[in-house]
């Protein structure tokens, strides 16, 4: 779900909440209850990975990293 920018154009709060694309559009005001909102256009959101990547092989057991750096040892040395 998106997260929709409103400011009240009587009061002047801003805030975000999360709506469904197919969602009416809020008109009330949660602090002063006026039918003043507008909802603002913003920048979106990018997306963020963190870690080391998202790849399956990347959450692999330590086991399995252990042998891996073994195997990779060996291969090395010949």
């Amino acid at each position: 779900m998106p997260t929709y920018d409103y400011k009240c154009q009587n009061c002047g709060y801003t805030f975000e909440t999360l709506q469904s694309m197919s969602a009416d559009q809020l008109t009330t005001c949660p602090k002063c209850n006026e039918e003043s909102l507008k909802r603002l256009i913003g920048t979106g959101a990018g997306l963020l990975f963190k870690g080391s990547g998202f790849y399956e092989t990347d959450y692999r057991s330590k086991s399995y990293n252990k042998d891996k750096k073994k195997d990779s040892k060996k291969t090395a040395e010949k």
